[in-house]
């Protein structure tokens, strides 16, 4: 049972951090015309924080890429994984409260957002992170 949540646990880093990548690689235009565009990213932003003024947007949406690119790198290569983990929960968890607040909770559930959070934040309860950057560095 032991090695089912080793492959479990690898699994899940490995997705979050796609889908952390995924999501970058879309707005700076990565997968071509199924890209979504830095522009068409600034508009969502300024829908999903609403409550922000305007100028406050770009440094949102900036802020917002640079976080989700470093989490995606930490989770991908398992470097440190716990507060990769941990900074992925609270950084989505903040996505869906701004979701809630400007479009209701119909959004936020139809993108798993509250999932994604969630299991963020039960990887960060693992002691142990098998085929990771941090294992390796803990045996040398």
């Amino acid at each position: 049972m032991k090695r089912y949540q080793d492959y479990a646990i690898l699994l899940l880093r490995i997705a979050m951090a796609i889908g952390f990548l995924s999501a970058v690689f879309s707005r700076l235009g990565f997968w071509g015309s199924q890209s979504s565009g830095w522009e068409n990213f600034l508009a969502y932003a300024e829908k999903v924080n609403s409550f922000a003024p305007k100028s406050c947007i770009p440094a949102i949406a900036i802020t917002a890429t640079i976080a989700e690119s470093l989490l995606a790198l930490l989770l991908f290569f398992g470097y440190k994984t716990k507060f990769a983990s941990i900074g992925a929960s609270i950084l989505t968890f903040l996505f869906a409260l701004a979701m809630t607040y400007s479009f209701g909770v119909k959004e936020l559930l139809d993108y798993s957002v509250f999932v994604f959070s969630m299991s963020a934040f039960l990887l960060a309860t693992f002691e142990k992170y098998n085929w990771s950057l941090d294992e390796f560095l803990s045996k040398n």
